[in-house]
């Protein structure tokens, strides 16, 4: 199936933009989900979070205190690569079974930290970064989690620029602080249309998605 990697820094919209995919007619997987579901309460990773971390990095609820763990790998960066191990593979197993179950006129894998890995350029056809910028970032996520400045600025930190997002790109939606939800819309339906079409090149044939 035809394949595109949609990437993006913190507070820029990419996952409004996967939904708007998703609803017409795109096949999404999305690793970000998938990590909350593994550390959610009875999630697979939440045994072995225990193990390594302690009682403390779960929460009353049966999740991992996302919080508590946060301030952990920023801290120590040992931590940080032990979450990794822990996380990574079984991530990107349940990707892959997700993508290999997936119907669609293309397949969209929503991978915040894609520039970052370095392994995603062999893997998808396209790859479309959500381009922000960084003031607009942190209003966003201050606005929807309450975190202060500050350590939105550290996970910024430990996150591709800008600068080194778009160099990867094939395709770019700008989703600036001057962006309108329907200039977004216009402009994620342009992108759309064209990777329907190049899917249905490949295929040999037109999709029937809308």
């Amino acid at each position: 199936m035809f394949s595109v990697g949609l990437t993006g820094g913190i507070g820029s919209g990419k996952s409004q933009v996967a939904d708007l995919l998703a609803e017409w007619g795109a096949a999404v997987v999305d690793t970000d989900r998938i990590a909350h579901a593994l550390t959610a309460p009875g999630g697979e990773a939440i045994e072995a979070i225990r193990a390594r971390f302690g009682a403390a990095a779960i929460g009353a609820d049966g999740a991992m205190d996302r919080a508590w763990v946060r301030a952990r790998v920023f801290e120590d960066p040992a931590a940080r690569h032990s979450l990794e191990a822990i996380l990574h593979p079984l991530i990107d197993r349940v990707t892959r079974e997700q993508a290999a179950r997936a119907r669609g006129c293309y397949l969209v894998y929503v991978v915040p930290l894609l520039a970052e890995s370095g392994r995603w350029r062999d893997r998808v056809d396209r790859i479309c970064v959500v381009d922000c910028d960084p003031v607009t970032q942190v209003r966003r996520v201050q606005a929807r989690s309450g975190l202060t400045r500050q350590a939105i600025e550290r996970i910024m930190s430990v996150q591709a620029s800008r600068e080194e997002r778009l160099a990867i790109a094939d395709d770019v939606v700008l989703n600036d602080g001057s962006t309108s939800l329907d200039e977004l819309v216009c402009r994620t339906r342009a992108i759309h249309d064209f990777w329907r079409a190049r899917a249905a090149c490949r295929s040999g044939g037109s999709s029937s998605h809308e």
